[in-house]
């Protein structure tokens, strides 16, 4: 669905629609969603898929006054049957599209009750998938990592889940590395580890994008809080070198000269000690995820592409999601598996949420 253009005169506004499309993106990118609605409306009424994409991240920004999903619904599934399809090389709405497909997902999870869109998980988790392995998206690939290692609906995977955090962490997904290290504090799913936990999560505090930081720092503030003095103490220079190692910041701050963590509110533990939201000012390097000889390690498909470094104390060339093939599946939707094999959709944004 495009949103009709409010105020039928508003094409007199803008020189075209691409021009409309511009400054609605421009509006969107600096938080002004009420300059950006009308714009992006007139370039959605010309069928101008990113118009679509924008006005559907409006609609469904639970912060935002014009938060509407059931229209944020509507344009992300015109969005996933139009084009779930384009080429994810050579496309440049591929990465578009997928992140389409995640919202989606999630909302044909949890169901829509004001469209009769009732919860179905196996749907969901088609989107979930295609985003994940055909358009090799890193955020899908944590959701369905995520849903392996509870078997939440699905059977549970818990080696190749871990296997994925694991090469996530390692790229730099804020996300995984805070989930991750929530499991190594709590030790859920391998064995209990809080030099470790202390060290991915201030990685992953640091830089965590602006839509996470909430839940991220929850857990940042649970680990640093309950550390002893001598955890704190060996994580010490452990931090700055994984910073360096596994840190990435969220492209519209990458090359910002302003100190993102200084703007953020302060926080505190219950003794009413400073949460210090840049820690650690040295320890050898350790692989992300400890080795342990007695599991046996996720299969996974050498492929040509960039490095990303050691799981489970051995090398994983990148893989690549895309060339892992179904021997099952027939529709686009129904594509390609890996080692992210029967999973469904997600229903939460962090650890316990």
């Amino acid at each position: 669905m495009a949103a009709p253009a409010s105020a039928g005169a508003g094409t007199a506004q803008f020189r075209s629609p691409e021009d409309a499309l511009k400054q609605g993106i421009g509006a969107y990118a600096g938080g002004y969603y009420e300059m950006a609605i009308p714009a992006l409306e007139v370039a959605a009424a010309k069928n101008l898929f990113l118009a679509r994409y924008y006005l559907a991240r409006i609609y469904a920004d639970n912060q935002s006054a014009h938060t509407d999903h059931a229209k944020a619904f509507i344009l992300y599934q015109q969005i996933a049957n139009d084009y779930a399809d384009v080429d994810p090389d050579d496309d440049r709405r591929a990465p578009f599209v997928a992140k389409a497909l995640t919202a989606l997902a999630g909302y044909v999870r949890r169901g829509l009750p004001e469209l009769g869109v009732r919860p179905n998980a196996e749907r969901a988790a088609e989107y979930l998938h295609h985003a994940a392995i055909f358009f090799n998206d890193e955020d899908a690939q944590f959701e369905l990592a995520k849903l392996q290692l509870h078997g939440d609906g699905v059977p549970s995977d818990v080696a190749s889940g871990k296997h994925w955090l694991s090469i996530l962490s390692q790229k730099g997904h804020a996300g995984a590395q805070a989930f991750l290290a929530d499991l190594y504090w709590r030790g859920m799913f391998m064995d209990k580890d809080p030099i470790r936990a202390l060290a991915l999560i201030s990685v992953a505090t640091k830089n965590a994008p602006g839509s996470e930081r909430v839940w991220i720092e929850d857990i940042y503030q649970n680990i640093y809080c309950g550390a002893s003095t001598g955890v704190r103490k060996q994580v010490g220079g452990m931090v700055a070198e994984w910073d360096n190692r596994y840190g990435r910041k969220p492209p519209g701050e990458a090359n910002s000269p302003f100190d993102s963590l200084s703007m953020r509110p302060a926080r505190a533990c219950a003794n009413g000690e400073v949460v210090p939201l840049d820690f650690g000012p040295s320890a050898n390097m350790a692989p992300l995820i400890a080795e342990d000889a007695s599991k046996p390690e996720p299969a996974t498909r050498q492929v040509t592409g960039p490095a990303m470094g050691f799981t489970h104390g051995g090398t994983v060339g990148g893989p690549d999601l895309r060339h892992w093939r179904s021997d099952t599946g027939t529709s686009s939707l129904r594509s390609e598996r890996d080692p992210l094999r029967d999973v469904g959709a997600p229903d939460h944004t962090g650890p316990g949420r």
